[in-house]
C-alpha cells in the first residue's frame, strides 16, 4: 500500500526533473542564440531584444555564468567590431543585470585587460575604441567592487552617497578622486567616438555610425550620475578643507564640466539619440564651490529613457516574442497574461518561460526590503533625536542646578562680606606691633623678589639651554632633566610663597585680635573710672546735704575731684589718640594688604607666564623628538630599500653566504625587534625621550638589512625551492619593515605600530636557514661535549671488537684451511691486527692531545662550554671518530669475507685506504687546535705514520696473497689454431672494451657519490675535487661561514688517497 501511495509523487518527481532539464536546455539554447546574435562581426548596433534576453537570463540564474561561458569562446582578438559589441553588451549587463553579475565579471578582469592591451597596440579605429572601452569597464568594476553600496547603474540616493563617503575627510577626498577617474574614462570614450564620426563624415542614420553611437547611451546615463556625485562631494570637501588645498580639484572639475557639456550638446543634436534618450541640459557655468549657498541652486541631471519599444522585424524563426519586464519603483508590473492549463498550473510554465508573478514577487520583496531599511533608518534617526533631546534636557537641568547653587553661594558670600564690614567698622584701635609685622612682611617680600630674580636668572639659563638644544639635538635628554628640575623648583617656590602669604594673613589677624583685646581692656578701665567718679560725686552730694561738718574736707575732695577730672581728660585724650593711631594703622594695614595682594597677583602672573613658557618648551621638545624620530625612520627606510635593491642587482648574484651566518644575523634581528618594541612602548609612555627608540631603530635597520642581504646570498647556494622561499621571505621582511616605519612616521598610526609581522618573516628566514644547515650540524651545541666522548669511546670499542673478531677468524682459518691459503689468510689477518693496534694507539694519542687542547683553551669555562664555543672543530672530531669506527668495522667484515672466499681482495684494500684517510682526518682535526711544540702532537703524528705503514702492509699482504692464489691459473694456448686464436683475441678485446666502459661508468658513479657526500657534509660545490673523484673524500664538515677555514684541515695526507686502478695488461 505504501508503494502505491508514493507512485504519484515519484511520477511527479520524474516529470519535474524532465521539465527542469527541458527548461534548462531551452534557457541555454535561448541564451546562446541571443548572445551570438548580439555579439557578431557585422557593423550594426546591438538589438535591444537580444540584450534584454541576456539581461533577463542573468536575473534568472542570479549571475553571469552562462554569459561568460559562451562569451569566452568568441575570437575577440581577431575582430575589433566583435570586441566592440562584446564590450557594449557587457556594459549593459553590468548596469541592468543581476547584482551578482559584478562578482562574476571580476573573475575575468585580467582577460579584459589583455584584450585592451592587444587592441591598443594595433592601428585600427575600432581597436582604439575597444582599448578605451575595456579600460572604462575595468575602472567601473574596480570602483563598484570597492564601494559595494553604490550599484553599477549608479542609481543611489544622496543619503547612500553620504554614508559611503563617511565622516573621515580623507575617505571623502579619496572617493572624489576615484569619481574623477571614473568620469574621465567615460568622457575619453565619448570624445573618441565623436571624433571618429567627425573624421569619417558618418551620420547617425547609417548602421556604421549607429554601431559606434549605441554604447554612448549607457555612457550618458553613467555621466549624469557621476556629475551629480562630483558636485556633492566637492561641496562637502569645501565645507571641511581650505580652498587653496582644493584648487586642483576645482580645475579638474571645470575641465570635466566643459567636456561633458560639449558631449551632451553634440549628442542632443544627433537624430539617433532623439528617439532613444532624453539628454539633460547642464547649467551655463559650473557651480561655485567657494559659496556654500550655491549647493541649493544645483539640480541633479536626470536622463529619461522613453518606454517605446524598439520596432524590430522578426528576422529569425527562433526569435520568440517575450514580454518586456520593466523593473521600476512602482509595485505594479504590467505583463501580458498567459493562458495556462491545469498541467501548467501544477508543474509551472513550460519551456522554461518566465512567470510574471515571480518577477512581481521579487519586485515586491525588493520594495519591502527598501521600506524596511527606510523604516529602520527613520527609527534610528528618531531614537538618535530623542537621545539628543534627553541629553540637552539633562544638561539644561544641570545648568539650572548650578545657577541655583551659585546664587546660594552668592547670598552666603554677601552675608559674610556684610559681617566682615561690620567687624571692620567695630575695630577702633590697633597695636604698634602691626607696623613691625608689616616690616617683616616687607622683608619677606624682598626675599620673595630676590627669589624671583633667581627664577628670572634660571629662566635666562633655560632660554640659553633651549638655544643650545636647537644647535645640539644630542643634548635633548639633559635639557629635559634641567627643565624638570627648574619646574620642581618653581613649584616649590610657588608653594613657599603661598605659605608665606597665608602666614602673614594669620599674623595680621592675630595682631588685630590683640589690638581688639587691648581696646576692650581700655574701655573697661574707662568705665571703672567713670563709675568711680560717679560714686565720688554721689558721695560729695550726700556729704553736702547731710552735714556741714565736712566742709573742712571739701578742699581735699575738690582737689581730688580736679585730679580725677584731669586724669579723665587725659584718659579721654589718650583714648582719642589711640583711636586716631588705630585708624592710621588700619588704613596703612589696608594699603599694605592691597600692595601685598598686587605683588602676589603679579608673582602669580609671572609664574603662569613661566609655566606657559615651560609648556611651549615641552611642546618644542616633543616636536624635535618626533622630528629626530622621523629622520631616523627615513634613514632606516633608505637602508632597507638599499638592501632590497641588492636582491635584484646582477652583481649581487656572485655573493654567497652560509646558513650559519644567516641564522646568527636572523637571531640578532629578532633580539633587535624586542628592543624596538620596548623602545616603542617607552616612547609612547614618555614622548619627551625618544633616545631608546632611536637606538633600537638604528640597530634594527642595519641588522634587518644584513639579514636580507645574507638571506639572498644564502639563496644563491640553496636548492631552487628553498631559494625561492628564502628570497620571498626576505622581500616580505623588507615590506613589513617599511610598513612598520610608515606607521611610526605618522602620529595617527604611531599608537598601533607593531613589529609582530616583521618577527614572523624573520622567524621564517631563521627556519629556512636551519633547514639549509648541513645535516651533521643538527646536534645541539650543549650536547657536543658528551657526543665527542661518546664517539671516542665508541671508536675504541669498535677497535677492540675488531681485534677480537680478527683473532676468532684466525683461529677458524687455521681449522678450515691449510697450505698456501692458510699462509695467505694468516698474513692478511696478522697485518689487519697490526693495523688495528696502530689505530688503537692513534686513538689514545688523539684523546690525550684532545684533553691537552681542552685544558689549555677552556680557561674558566667548563669542557662542554669549550666544545660548544668551538663547535666546528668539535664536529670535525666527531665526524673523524665516526669514520674511523666505521672503517674498522668494514675492514673486519671484508677480512671475514676474504677468509671465507665470499668476498674480494679489492674490498680489503679499499677499506685499508678508507681507514688511513679517516685517521689522517682525525689527526688533521686534532692538529688545528694543538700547540706546534706539544709533545703529544708529536706522538700523535708518529702514531699516524705508524697507521699509514700498517695500512700499507695490509695492502701489500693482500696483493701478495692475491698473486699467490692466482699463479696457479696458467694460460695454455698451444692447442689452438690461428683462426681460433684470432677469435679468442677478438672476444678478449670485446670483453676488455666492456670492462673499460664499466670502469668509466663506475668512475662517474663514484664521482657523483662523492659529490653527494660533500654536499651532505656541508662542502660548497666549487670546493669539490676535479676529475672523476680520484681524490680522497674528507669526512669532516666544512664551514659555510664567511671566515676562511684553516688550510691544515683542508689538506689531505698522501696515504689518504684512493688507490689507482691496476694497469691493463693486453693479452698476447
Amino acid at each position: 500500500m505504501n508503494s502505491i501511495k508514493h507512485v504519484p509523487t515519484r511520477v511527479k518527481s520524474r516529470r519535474t526533473e524532465a521539465n527542469l532539464g527541458a527548461e534548462r536546455e531551452h534557457f541555454d539554447k535561448q541564451q546562446l542564440s541571443s548572445i551570438s546574435k548580439a555579439i557578431n562581426s557585422s557593423e550594426a548596433p546591438v538589438k535591444e531584444k537580444h540584450a534584454r534576453r541576456i539581461i533577463l537570463g542573468t536575473h534568472r540564474e542570479k549571475g553571469a555564468y552562462t554569459f561568460w561561458s559562451y562569451a569566452l569562446g568568441f575570437p575577440l582578438a581577431s575582430s575589433s567590431i566583435l570586441s566592440w559589441k562584446f564590450c557594449h553588451v557587457l556594459h549593459k549587463v553590468l548596469r541592468d543585470g543581476h547584482r551578482n553579475v559584478l562578482q562574476d565579471c571580476m573573475r575575468h578582469h585580467g582577460s579584459l585587460v589583455e584584450i585592451g592591451q592587444l587592441w591598443s597596440n594595433l592601428h585600427d579605429k575600432y581597436g582604439q575604441l575597444v582599448a578605451l572601452y575595456t579600460k572604462l569597464l575595468c575602472t567601473k568594476m574596480e570602483f563598484h567592487v570597492k564601494h559595494s553600496e553604490i550599484p553599477p547603474n549608479l542609481e543611489v540616493t544622496d543619503e547612500v552617497l553620504e554614508r559611503t563617503a563617511g565622516t573621515d575627510i580623507n575617505n571623502v577626498f579619496q572617493l572624489t578622486v576615484e569619481v574623477f577617474d571614473y568620469l574621465d574614462a567615460e568622457l575619453r570614450l565619448a570624445e573618441t567616438v565623436m571624433r571618429q564620426l567627425n573624421t569619417s563624415i558618418a551620420i547617425s542614420t547609417l548602421t556604421s555610425g549607429q554601431c559606434r553611437l549605441s554604447p554612448l547611451i549607457q555612457v550618458i546615463q553613467d555621466c549624469s550620475h557621476l556629475y551629480h556625485f562630483t558636485v556633492k562631494l566637492l561641496f562637502k570637501l569645501h565645507a571641511c578643507l581650505p580652498a587653496d588645498t582644493l584648487q586642483g580639484h576645482r580645475d579638474r572639475f571645470h575641465d570635466q564640466f566643459h567636456s561633458l557639456k560639449t558631449f551632451f550638446n553634440k549628442a542632443r543634436d544627433m537624430f539617433y539619440f532623439k528617439r532613444l534618450i532624453q539628454i539633460p541640459k547642464l547649467p551655463d557655468s559650473p557651480p561655485n564651490f567657494l559659496h556654500a549657498a550655491s549647493l541649493a541652486k544645483h539640480v541633479k541631471p536626470v536622463v529619461v529613457i522613453p518606454d517605446e519599444d524598439e520596432p524590430e522585424p522578426q528576422e529569425d524563426e527562433d526569435d520568440d516574442p517575450e514580454p518586456l519586464i520593466l523593473v521600476s519603483d512602482s509595485p505594479s508590473i504590467q505583463s501580458q497574461p498567459q493562458q495556462l492549463d491545469i498541467f501548467d498550473q501544477a508543474f509551472g510554465p513550460p519551456n522554461g518561460g518566465f512567470d510574471d508573478r515571480d518577477l512581481q514577487i521579487e519586485s515586491l520583496k525588493r520594495d519591502l526590503e527598501l521600506l524596511r531599511a527606510e523604516l529602520e533608518r527613520v527609527k534610528g534617526e528618531a531614537q538618535r533625536y530623542i537621545t539628543q533631546l534627553k541629553s540637552q534636557i539633562n544638561s539644561l537641568e544641570a545648568e539650572l542646578e548650578e545657577q541655583r547653587a551659585q546664587k546660594q553661594r552668592a547670598l552666603v558670600e554677601n552675608e559674610q562680606l556684610r559681617m566682615e564690614l561690620e567687624a571692620t567698622r567695630r575695630r577702633n584701635a590697633e597695636h604698634e606691633s602691626v607696623q613691625l609685622t608689616f616690616d617683616e612682611a616687607e622683608k619677606r617680600a624682598q626675599a620673595t623678589e630676590q627669589r624671583y630674580n633667581k627664577l628670572k636668572e634660571k629662566h635666562t639659563e633655560l632660554v640659553s639651554s633651549h638655544a643650545e638644544l636647537l644647535r645640539k639635538s644630542a643634548d635633548t635628554v639633559k635639557m629635559l632633566s634641567a627643565t624638570q628640575q627648574t619646574q620642581d623648583e618653581v613649584e616649590r617656590t610657588k608653594q613657599q610663597l603661598s605659605f608665606e602669604v597665608d602666614r602673614i594673613k594669620q599674623e595680621a589677624d592675630m595682631k588685630l585680635e590683640e589690638q581688639k583685646f587691648e581696646l576692650e581692656k581700655l574701655r573697661r578701665e574707662l568705665d571703672e573710672k567713670m563709675a568711680e567718679v560717679m560714686r565720688v560725686r554721689a558721695t560729695l552730694q550726700s556729704s553736702e546735704m547731710t552735714s556741714e561738718q565736712v566742709n573742712s574736707s571739701m578742699t581735699s575732695l575738690q582737689a581730688e575731684k580736679e585730679r580725677l577730672m584731669r586724669s579723665v581728660s587725659e584718659k579721654e585724650a589718650e583714648l582719642s589718640s589711640l583711636r586716631q593711631a588705630a585708624q592710621v594703622q588700619q588704613s596703612s594695614l589696608l594699603q599694605e594688604r592691597e600692595r601685598s595682594s598686587r605683588e602676589v597677583g603679579e608673582l602669580q602672573g609671572k609664574l603662569q607666564e613661566k609655566s606657559s613658557q615651560e609648556e611651549q618648551l615641552k611642546q618644542k621638545l616633543l616636536e624635535e623628538q618626533f622630528t629626530l624620530l622621523q629622520g631616523t625612520i627615513t634613514e632606516a627606510e633608505n637602508i632597507i630599500q638599499d638592501a632590497v635593491a641588492k636582491l635584484d642587482d646582477p652583481l649581487h648574484v656572485r655573493c654567497t653566504s652560509s646558513p650559519d651566518y644567516l641564522i646568527s644575523r636572523a637571531e640578532a634581528t629578532l633580539g633587535s625587534i624586542d628592543k624596538v618594541k620596548k623602545g616603542h612602548a617607552d616612547y609612547l609612555s614618555n614622548m619627551r625621550d625618544a633616545g631608546g627608540l632611536l637606538r633600537a631603530l638604528t640597530q634594527f635597520s642595519h641588522l634587518a638589512a644584513d639579514t636580507i642581504i645574507n638571506g639572498s646570498a644564502t639563496a644563491h647556494m640553496a636548492p631552487t625551492d628553498h631559494a625561492d622561499r628564502l628570497t620571498e621571505n626576505c622581500r616580505g621582511c623588507a615590506t613589513e619593515s617599511l610598513q612598520f616605519f610608515k606607521d611610526l612616521k605618522s602620529k595617527t598610526s604611531l599608537q598601533r605600530a607593531d613589529p609582530a609581522s616583521i618577527r614572523i618573516e624573520v622567524q621564517k628566514i631563521l627556519h629556512l636557514g636551519q633547514e639549509l644547515r648541513p645535516k651533521g650540524m643538527d646536534v645541539r651545541q650543549d650536547e657536543l661535549g658528551d657526543l665527542v666522548d661518546k664517539e671516542m669511546a665508541a671508536t675504541s670499542a669498535a677497535i677492540e671488537e675488531a681485534v677480537r673478531r680478527i683473532d676468532e677468524m684466525m683461529n677458524q682459518a687455521r681449522k678450515d684451511t691449510s697450505g698456501i691459503k692458510l699462509e695467505v689468510n694468516e698474513r692478511i689477518l696478522y697485518s689487519c691486527t697490526d693495523l688495528m693496534k696502530a689505530i688503537r694507539m692513534l686513538i689514545i694519542a688523539s684523546t690525550d692531545l684532545q684533553k691537552e687542547i681542552v685544558e689549555g683553551g677552556k680557561g674558566a669555562a667548563s669542557m662542554k662550554e669549550f666544545y660548544a664555543r668551538n663547535s666546528r672543530w668539535t664536529e670535525g672530531l666527531i665526524s673523524a671518530a665516526k669514520a674511523v669506527g666505521w672503517g674498522a668495522t668494514e675492514m673486519v667484515e671484508s677480512a671475514d669475507k676474504v677468509v671465507l672466499h665470499t668476498g674480494k681482495y679489492e674490498e680489503l684494500i679499499v677499506c685499508s685506504h678508507e681507514i688511513a684517510a679517516s685517521t689522517a682526518q682525525l689527526v688533521a682535526a686534532s692538529k688545528v687546535k694543538a700547540d706546534r711544540n706539544s709533545k703529544k702532537l708529536t706522538s700523535l703524528q708518529q702514531a699516524s705514520r705508524h697507521v699509514n705503514e700498517m695500512a700499507a702492509n695490509v695492502v701489500a699482504s693482500t696483493r701478495t696473497g692475491q698473486e699467490h692464489l692466482e699463479e696457479k691459473d696458467t694460460m695454455d694456448f698451444s692447442g689452438m689454431s690461428l683462426i681460433k686464436l684470432r677469435r679468442e683475441e677478438m672476444e678478449s678485446q670485446v670483453k676488455l672494451l666492456e670492462l673499460e666502459s664499466s670502469l668509466e661508468n663506475e668512475r662517474l658513479r663514484l664521482g657523483e657519490l662523492r659529490k653527494k657526500h660533500y654536499e651532505l657534509a656541508g662542502v660548497p660545490l666549487e670546493e669539490l675535487p676535479e676529475g672523476n673523484g680520484d681524490t680522497s673524500l674528507l669526512g669532516h664538515p666544512v664551514t659555510m661561514s664567511p671566515k676562511p677555514s684553516k688550510p691544515a684541515v683542508m689538506r689531505k695526507p698522501v696515504l689518504a688517497q684512493k688507490p689507482n686502478v691496476l694497469p691493463k695488461t693486453p693479452l698476447k
